[in-house]
């Protein structure tokens, strides 16, 4: 897991607000969760969702409440546009399309399909698919240190609820949470109480004893079998198993709870305490166990990791998603792209988003995953690897906003169709890999019959640059999600 971050501020700050290298292991984020559910049982937090939900919609109600969604009596016709399908082939002009129940029903010409629709004029404009941001933890990415220091578990959550609105605003209609108690949330947005994107949750990411979701501190350990689940493991961000048995058990504990993929800790991390970067985590038999138990429910194991060794293990395992794996050589990715594997890769460029450490040891490792993400672009373009985009970023209420920046950034490795198809149609098949836990069947990413109507009207010029995702609040002019408009400046 990594963060996103200002690079102002002070070094103990940037460490937790930060991005371009993993914090799931630092301090900071450890007394979080220590706070967070020190005094709170895991059924006291469970029964108190919905009064979290609800207190949620009392306090927001004049942006929630007041102004839902806009409903259409019947069909919409989209008119007057420069489409781009999310398939990353060149724009096209004189088309409509015609949106009904939530799905796309057909693309027309322009004097076509006017029959029974209310029709929108685009003003010539760019129409897109909704953006799928494919490495996003939904609880923990808008949560500063001085909250999460300081704040009670209720706000946390609230905070998350907000968060969620401000990413559909974005323009990103679904996301692919890869870690942390998300599934309230997901419930909440599915049955319209509060906005925000689709939610394909992992639940608790697992790890190993010593791994990078073990977020204990010293005095916990050794842990006997009476002592107590950690406060990281009760409020649903991660699960230590170790032995195949455990790893099995806590699997099928995620996928109880409604996950659409599970979350391994595989490897070590940048801001880790106790787990190395070059570390290598879970067995191959312990991984193994996870992925039979994901493919009894007919979906797929991803594994956080880094290094060749771990990654090679993972696939060997037989887990479908790599994510971070920036420090790959040619024989993994000659691996991934053999295995037809995907490569989740966000890119951490040690640039003005990314964090500032106080130590040599972590300012050393970063810069390796900096070079080794550059690497693995050109090796993933090499060896035509299935690559998504995400951006992973955490505790950084700051970096939230620039969430798309991270998007626009591929440009330096890609052109700028290809990049925005890896954010549309490209991610909508990785979220396709969750097979019958998809918690909404049906494409997604692309313009297309049948498809989800998740849209977006922009100004720019994509065929071009990205520039349009610099800028989102003055050239997003529409943002639509199931066929209803929470945003609309045509």
């Amino acid at each position: 897991m990594n963060s996103l971050s200002n690079s102002e501020g002070s070094s103990s700050h940037a460490t937790l607000t930060s991005h371009g290298a993993c914090v799931c292991g630092s301090p900071l984020l450890q007394k979080f969760h220590e706070r967070m559910m020190a005094d709170i049982s895991r059924r006291q937090f469970l029964g108190g969702a919905a009064a979290l939900i609800a207190m949620f919609s009392a306090l927001h109600a004049p942006t929630v409440l007041s102004n839902k969604p806009k409903r259409s009596d019947g069909p919409v016709l989209l008119t007057n546009l420069t489409l781009f399908d999310g398939s990353g082939g060149p724009l096209r002009k004189n088309v409509s399309v015609r949106v009904e129940n939530g799905r796309i029903e057909a693309l027309l010409n322009d004097s076509s399909g006017t029959e029974g629709a209310e029709v929108i004029d685009c003003g010539g404009r760019i129409l897109m698919p909704g953006i799928i941001d494919a490495h996003w933890h939904t609880t923990l990415a808008a949560i500063s240190q001085i909250e999460a220091m300081t704040a009670d578990p209720g706000y946390v959550h609230l905070v998350a609820a907000r968060e969620a609105e401000r990413t559909l605003l974005r323009g990103v209609t679904s996301v692919r949470d890869v870690g942390g108690p998300s599934f309230a949330l997901k419930r909440a947005i599915d049955k319209g109480i509060i906005p925000g994107p689709r939610i394909f949750p992992a639940g608790a990411m697992i790890s190993q004893t010593s791994g990078h979701g073990d977020f204990r501190m010293r005095h916990e350990i050794p842990r006997t079998p009476t002592s107590p689940l950690s406060p990281a493991e009760q409020q649903g961000v991660a699960a230590i198993a170790d032995g195949e048995a455990e790893v099995l058990r806590r699997t099928r504990e995620q996928l109880m709870l409604g996950a659409s993929q599970i979350k391994l800790m595989a490897g070590g991390g940048v801001a880790s305490m106790f787990d190395p970067l070059d570390s290598t985590q879970f067995t191959e038999r312990e991984i193994r166990a996870a992925v039979e138990a994901a493919d009894d429910w007919g979906t797929y194991v991803m594994a956080h990791v880094y290094t060749p060794r771990g990654i090679q293990r993972a696939l060997r395992a037989g887990v479908r998603s790599i994510e971070h794996g920036q420090l790959a050589d040619e024989e993994t990715v000659r691996m991934i792209a053999g295995e037809g594997a995907w490569w989740s890769l966000q890119p951490f460029l040690q640039d003005e988003d990314s964090n500032v450490y106080p130590d040599a040891e972590r300012r050393a490792a970063q810069t390796k995953v900096a070079e080794g993400t550059i690497r693995a672009y050109e090796y993933a373009q090499r060896f035509d690897a299935k690559t998504a985009w995400g951006t992973d970023i955490l505790f950084n209420p700051q970096s939230t906003g620039n969430q798309l920046r991270h998007l626009a950034k591929l440009t330096r490795f890609y052109d700028p169709l290809t990049a925005l198809s890896m954010a549309t149609g490209i991610n909508g098949e990785l979220l396709a890999l969750s097979g019958p836990r998809n918690p909404y069947p049906g494409k997604l990413g692309v313009i297309e019959p049948g498809a989800h109507a998740d849209l977006l009207v922009v100004d720019g010029n994509p065929d071009r640059n990205l520039d349009f995702l610099v800028d989102i609040d003055q050239d997003l002019r529409m943002v639509m999600k199931g066929g209803r408009f929470y945003k609309d400046e045509l």
